[in-house]
């Protein structure tokens, strides 16, 4: 626990990092506190800090620097959103994401928390889940066979399959019977795990049609996970990245493989509201100098996905929260409302 004045030195040095990038001296922050302590004084508290492991000293400054640990207690503990800060964020968003098709709203969506932070914007498709409603099958050669499927609300997705045996259309009319008997109102995903555990109870051949109709579907809702990414070049402009650029093409790796930003929006659809991660103090984040700030969005009240924004552990993170808290409230809205 940290006494009022250790705590209020913190938030002083932490804002300042923020705002100028430069490694914050005692005399610094003396100005920016207000408080009548001699550099002294200030020196000693800022000694005890580093012990705790909330401040760190850059070799080349006699300032110090906020730790990944002193970032995390900041935000926790001393970050305030004045929402009266930020007058024109609304005016901004407002109108900008717009009720249509999901791809449309979710690439708007990235777009603009880039736009607005400054920094990358990501966002995660929502999970589609092909719910059917009617299946059948048509025989279009010897081992080809036609799979047309019904949504619920009456899309139809026609699919070819190749298939090992060759089937008569009685045998596929039975197979077609069979499925929409026990499997209608199911997911593909579902109906694929329902089928490996029942295989033994069918006919062989009937049983891998079934599979083989199935399974493309399947494998594609498995899939259907995307993540948007928008702003990448921004990072360019982070000192803290482009001086490093073995750092930079990291990064750069990252958006190109998706798959730990997956991991790390996955976690956050988790959670409820607004959520900061920071570099360095957990395996959600994998490089030190970065920071998210996520939230989820919703259609019709069921969180579908996450988005968010990423740039550096020295981000202004209440304007950063604000930006993700519109944004997601404006896609939920526009998904919501773009059915």
């Amino acid at each position: 626990m940290l006494d009022d004045r250790s705590q209020l030195l913190l938030k002083a040095l932490v804002e300042r990092y923020i705002a100028d990038g430069q490694p914050v001296g005692s005399r610094t922050l003396a100005k920016a506190t207000g408080l009548d302590l001699s550099p002294a004084t200030i020196r000693n508290v800022m000694s005890d800090l580093e012990e705790l492991g909330l401040i760190a000293s850059p070799h080349t400054s006699a300032g110090r620097i906020p730790t990944a640990k002193g970032y995390r207690l900041f935000v926790d503990t001393m970050l305030t959103v004045r929402r009266g800060e930020l007058p024109t964020l609304n005016d901004i968003a407002s109108g900008a994401i717009e009720a249509g098709k999901p791809q449309r709203v979710i690439s708007h969506a990235a777009h603009m928390l880039s736009s607005l932070s400054h920094f990358v914007g990501v966002v995660m498709a929502p999970r589609r889940s092909s719910v059917f409603r009617h299946i059948e099958f048509l025989s279009l050669s010897e081992h080809r066979v036609l799979v047309i499927i019904v949504s619920p609300d009456g899309d139809v997705q026609n699919r070819i399959i190749q298939t090992q045996a060759s089937f008569t259309q009685s045998q596929l009319l039975e197979a077609a019977n069979f499925l929409n008997a026990n499997y209608a109102g199911l997911t593909m995903e579902a109906v694929r795990e329902r089928l490996r555990n029942e295989v033994e109870a069918l006919r062989g051949e009937i049983a891998e049609l079934m599979q083989a109709a199935v399974a493309p579907v399947a494998e594609e809702e498995a899939q259907a996970d995307e993540v948007v990414v928008s702003g990448e070049r921004n990072l360019l402009s982070v000192s803290e990245f482009s001086s490093d650029m073995g750092n930079l093409r990291r990064l750069f790796d990252l958006f190109e493989q998706k798959t730990q930003l997956m991991r790390l929006l996955d976690v956050s659809t988790q959670a409820d509201g607004v959520r900061i991660y920071i570099g360095g103090e957990s395996q959600v984040v994998p490089y030190e100098d970065l920071s998210v700030v996520t939230a989820p969005y919703e259609v019709d009240g069921q969180v579908v996905g996450t988005l968010g924004v990423i740039g550096p552990q020295r981000m202004p993170y209440d304007r950063m929260i604000q930006i993700v808290d519109v944004t997601a409230k404006l896609v939920s809205n526009a998904l919501s409302h773009g059915k």
